[in-house]
């Protein structure tokens, strides 16, 4: 056991074994069983030692607030009708709401009004101040119509990487929440075409300043030893920093540390390089001396070869949402593969505790984005109409996150030639994100290669008819940990789902009986990959139904 490795209660113990086990359950999107049989054997082993399990990952805590169930209600301030928007379409609200939520945000924050209506938006929608919500009267009574999609608002974005691909592929929304100063950075890099990085340490990656350099810890600590804590205060977000070495041992150790990712070929995948160090945001809940307690465990050891600091990073984004609206593109027809013109939905960037809520995408290329964000909940999400790309991105170093009661609706125009369908998505070092409660239509699990790793996908009834992408030098699809659990697939295909034979150090527990068919991958790591099968066939029998609610009753 690592230093500072917290313990788990027996009362903890005792409550997760009882929603293991309970009697009465409601399984994914089907009806309530009884006489349930008893938690499953990977289960049990989890229980007993949940930060260091070898495949199934502790995401317990992930999500907004730590996975509070429920965002918090910051009073009303404005209402966008007393800043001039008009409720019928008939002038562009853009400018109305942009205005309510710069004041609500001049003020320290609160809750923008938007009432029942539908209002034309010719603009981005920005929410750039920390506790500044912005709160229709639900996704069926209120709509923003949005008339214009990212290219023509912001500008052509191309990719860092070259090549003639649009990056409003995969980044952007025309509702986009982004620490102010964080946003104009982004957009005035893209208009002058110096293609950014997007993440927490500017468009360079060299935003940043060393806070202290950490001691040896193992995965699963929250309390480690830092050089120098004077500065550090508690409630504070920090970002731990690794940096790779010359022999790739922390990609090794990303992908399981087993000798076939000792063996694999780092240097050349220039893409999959370019994302380290690896940044992860955690929030300081206590400083004594020169110890200091994390919010969430370490998702990775710390050791001296990647020169483990804490740094500053930019001002996230934190406490604010957007709830209860339907954002609806005007109808065009879906682009052709990584031409996206940028009609994207909802997007969080380098925010951390903000949320959505009850919030449908229409007729969107890209729905709901994660882009270098952590500890973000998107409950009660839809995203239905045309036809998109990613209906979910999660990417560009994005942690902690929770994505619950979600779907995916089936599109309502036949794909044009030369588009292509994803689903819930994962990439670029990402990890420690939870799909879960979902009911996906069309699309598939898009781990998009980038080498994600330690994700949870849980409770989900999927029609597996989406492909992947990634580039090769990329690299690998998956690291470790990756975990699949009570899965129905409608229409047996297992590219992507049944991970057992490609993801190393993963588990997939209770999915359908399901065959190889359209996209087949192969493993990249050689030699045993030590992943586990277990209640195979059996999506809606396997107990507890869902991995992320079992985990938060047993650290409780």
């Amino acid at each position: 056991m690592g230093q500072g490795q917290h313990t788990i209660s027996r009362r903890g113990l005792l409550s997760a074994m009882a929603v293991a086990a309970a009697s009465t359950t409601t399984p994914a999107h089907g009806t309530a069983r009884h006489n349930s049989p008893p938690p499953t054997t990977i289960w049990r082993e989890f229980a007993a030692a949940p930060y260091t399990h070898p495949q199934i990952p502790y995401v317990g805590r992930a999500g907004a607030h730590a996975g509070a169930g429920h965002a918090p209600r910051h009073p009303v301030v404005a209402n966008v009708l007393h800043y001039g928007a008009k409720p019928d379409s008939s002038a562009d609200a853009a400018p109305a709401i942009n205005r309510a939520l710069a004041a609500a945000g001049a003020r320290g924050g609160g809750t923008v009004l938007v009432p029942p209506g539908t209002y034309r938006i010719d603009d981005v929608i920005r929410i750039g101040h920390s506790n500044v919500v912005l709160r229709g009267a639900g996704s069926t009574r209120t709509k923003l119509l949005a008339t214009r999609n990212l290219t023509e608002l912001i500008g052509p974005y191309g990719s860092r990487y070259g090549g003639d691909k649009s990056s409003w592929s995969w980044a952007g929304g025309l509702i986009w929440l982004c620490p102010q100063g964080r946003y104009e950075s982004l957009t005035a890099a893209i208009r002058a075409r110096a293609w950014p990085f997007e993440g927490w340490t500017g468009n360079k990656r060299d935003e940043w300043r060393t806070l202290t350099t950490v001691a040896p810890a193992a995965r699963g600590d929250r309390t480690i030893t830092v050089h120098n804590a004077s500065g550090l205060h508690a409630g504070r977000p920090v970002l731990l920093r690794l940096a790779d070495d010359a022999t790739h041992t922390l990609l090794a150790h990303i992908a399981g540390d087993s000798p076939g990712a000792h063996a694999y070929s780092w240097d050349d995948k220039t893409k999959l390089t370019s994302y380290v160090p690896y940044e992860w945001p955690v929030r300081l809940t206590r400083v004594t001396g020169t110890k200091l307690t994390l919010e969430r465990p370490l998702p990775l050891d710390i050791r001296p070869e990647w020169d483990p600091r804490l740094t500053t990073l930019t001002t996230p984004l934190t406490g604010s949402g957007v709830e209860g609206l339907t954002l609806e593109a005007v109808e065009t027809p879906q682009a052709p593969h990584l031409l996206d013109k940028g009609y994207n939905g909802v997007t969080f960037q380098c925010a951390y505790d903000c949320w959505a809520e009850d919030i449908t995408v229409r007729h969107v290329d890209n729905g709901f984005g994660l882009v270098a964000a952590s500890a973000c909940t998107l409950r009660r999400t839809r995203v239905e109409g045309r036809g998109s790309h990613h209906p979910y991105f999660c990417r560009e170093g994005s942690h902690d996150n929770l994505v619950e009661d979600f779907t995916i609706a089936q599109r309502t125009t036949p794909p044009p030639a030369g588009t292509q369908l994803h689903g819930i998505n994962v990439e670029g070092l990402s990890s420690y994100n939870v799909w879960s409660r979902g009911v996906m239509h069309m699309g598939t699990f898009d781990t998009h290669r980038g080498m994600p790793f330690a994700n949870v996908r849980t409770q989900i009834t999927v029609n597996n008819n989406g492909r992947h992408g990634g580039d090769a030098s990329a690299g690998p699809l998956y690291g470790a940990r990756f975990t699949h659990w009570n899965v129905t697939v409608t229409n047996a295909r297992a590219g992507l789902v049944k991970i057992d034979t490609i993801a190393p150090y993963s588990a997939t527990v209770g999915i359908s009986e399901v065959r190889e068919f359209d996209q087949t991958d192969v493993p990249d790591f050689t030699g045993p990959l030590r992943s586990r099968l277990e209640a195979y066939g059996s999506p809606t029998s396997v107990h507890p139904p869902n991995l992320y609610e079992a985990q938060r009753a047993l650290t409780r």
